[in-house]
């Protein structure tokens, strides 16, 4: 009798913590292809029983693999595809859920979660759980179009863009429209955005986007239709007072930097000089008849040039030769002689 009363005082502890120490967690989890899921693996910690080992398997196509290790303090992801993408929490006392990013078509399988706790008497006590996963595509939803900063009614010359914004599995493209009046509508870009560095009045008009993923039967969504307006002018830098807005710029001298002064026609000016002398024959009676004595005209040409500029005729002079101020002077002579 004693001895009964002796076990059972030494088995109650344990049937007590395994009355709390008890994993939960749903059967089944879907996620999102290339989303993120959370396996839920929790317990109530019990006072006297300390956490030692966490182990998360996997099995894919009848083999069992193990993806988390977790030994005291430190944590090992056995499985490299796996990587970078599976995480348990620390920080919270009985959560030991499984968190995994970017998931995979492959990621498929039953995930079990093995807790392992050391009673106060170095007993162990393990519990595990076991989850399906299943990733699943979900197919894009209608898009919906987001305008920039400055909205649907933009001044000409500004930046602005509208964004196509649509759920579900990536990867998801995107197609930009405008409506034309003909009601063909003009393919314009294949990116989530489209943007103007600087709008113009010609850009005014009616745009639409869809969008598409590669969930089911790829299936295409539209968006309903918005109207971009463009108001004012462009704008344009203004001349300056006093200036004439169609003046052509001052022209730049080439070469040494230096004004060139503008070389005006010149001209050769040659000078022939002729005498043509008037001489009175005093023997004949009165009324005296002027008779004109041609001499020869004599014209010679000269090597004496003058350089002189176009519009400055004023400035030419005639240089006189003295051949011909000798034969004039003699003849006013002659003329003087014969009247006396």
């Amino acid at each position: 009798m004693r001895v009964l009363v002796r076990a059972a005082l030494l088995l109650s502890p344990l049937l007590v913590c395994n009355a709390f120490l008890d994993l939960t967690g749903p059967s089944e989890v879907k996620g999102v292809w290339k989303g993120s899921a959370t396996l839920p693996c929790t317990y109530v910690p019990v006072k006297g029983f300390v956490q030692q080992t966490l182990k998360w398997t996997v099995v894919h196509d009848h083999s069992s693999s193990t993806v988390f290790w977790r030994d005291g303090s430190d944590d090992n992801i056995l499985l490299s595809k796996y990587r970078g993408r599976v995480s348990v929490p620390r920080d919270t006392p009985g959560n030991v859920s499984l968190h995994i990013q970017n998931l995979q078509i492959s990621d498929r399988g039953t995930y079990a979660c093995r807790v392992t706790w050391r009673a106060s008497n170095n007993s162990l006590i393990a519990k595990e759980i076991t989850t399906e996963v299943e990733v699943v595509k979900v197919a894009v939803t209608k898009p919906v179009i987001r305008a920039g900063e400055l909205g649907l009614a933009v001044p000409a010359g500004a930046r602005t863009s509208l964004t196509c914004v649509a759920d579900g599995s990536p990867p998801i493209s995107y197609r930009w429209f405008r409506s034309t009046p003909g009601g063909k509508a003009l393919l314009l870009s294949s990116q989530a955005e489209l943007a103007w560095d600087r709008l113009q009045p010609s850009d005014a008009g009616k745009y639409y986007c869809e969008a598409e993923n590669r969930a089911g039967a790829r299936a295409v969504q539209q968006s309903d239709t918005v109207e971009l307006t463009v108001r004012g002018s462009p704008v344009t830098q203004q001349p300056s007072a006093g200036t004439d807005r169609h003046a052509r710029p001052p022209l730049t001298p080439r070469g040494s930097g230096t004004q060139q002064v503008p070389t005006e026609p010149l001209y050769e000016v040659a000078f022939c000089s002729t005498a043509d002398v008037m001489r009175l024959e005093t023997d004949v009676e009165v009324p005296v008849k002027c008779l004109h004595k041609k001499t020869n005209c004599k014209t010679e040409t000269f090597n004496d040039t003058f350089t002189v500029k176009d519009d400055s005729h004023n400035s030419i002079y005639i240089r006189k030769n003295p051949e011909y101020e000798n034969l004039v002077s003699a003849m006013e002579s002659e003329y003087e002689t014969e009247r006396i």
